[in-house]
């Protein structure tokens, strides 16, 4: 599997490059700026990017969506309850709003939809909390957790939408339901694990 970490965008997001070996067909996983960075990297890893995946729909997520779009061809996926916000928007205010249209999502996810890249497969939870149609995606012993689950942290959830006991329903009874040594890359920040999460983070284990 080839696997590249971008960090992009003034929040230092996390945007992922997935990649099968073997097919050289790639996903893109939240974009969420400098999109003509992005695809430099998706040209040196000679792939061609079959899909988008957004793990939701806030901005620093989303920023790059239409220029990767436009160059790749690429389609967009979603979760069915997120995909509405990719158009309204509800945290321009916070944030800077992206420098191009934001396109529709051509398919809608579900809980348990599986993402087929060449030969990876990766499994679509749902994990609302961060937002309503937070997802994250599992396999090939990994998981990508988006704005659910950070090293040693979570996310926010004093955002419209957001829920506190979503989130950490979603951690507790799906993230920490995985192996102890699969690796999380979440939405910002280092990557982690499993174990380290269920033994070291403060959010689950009443320190935070």
């Amino acid at each position: 599997m080839i696997l590249r970490t971008l960090e992009v965008g003034p929040l230092t997001a996390n945007c992922y490059i997935v990649g099968d070996e073997a097919t050289k067909e790639g996903m893109v996983i939240d974009p969420g700026a400098e999109g003509s960075f992005i695809l430099k990297q998706v040209e040196t890893l000679g792939l061609k990017i079959k899909t988008i995946a957004l793990t939701h729909s806030h901005i620093d997520h989303i920023g790059g969506l239409a220029e990767v779009k436009e160059d790749t061809g690429a389609e967009i996926f979603i979760h069915e309850v997120e995909a509405p916000s990719l158009q309204k928007q509800p945290l321009q205010m916070f944030f800077a709003p992206p420098s191009h249209p934001t396109p529709k999502a051509e398919r809608l996810l579900k809980e348990g939809d599986v993402i087929t890249i060449g030969k990876l497969n990766f499994k679509v939870l749902h994990t609302p909390g961060h937002t309503k149609g937070s997802i994250c995606l599992v396999g090939e012993g990994i998981v990508f957790t988006g704005d659910t689950l950070f090293n040693s942290g979570i996310g926010r959830a004093d955002f419209p939408g957001s829920s506190y006991p979503q989130e950490m329903d979603s951690i507790r009874n799906k993230l920490m339901t995985l192996p102890e040594d699969y690796v999380i890359y979440p939405g910002h920040g280092p990557d982690s694990t499993i174990g380290a999460e269920r033994k070291g983070n403060p959010f689950l284990n009443g320190e935070a």
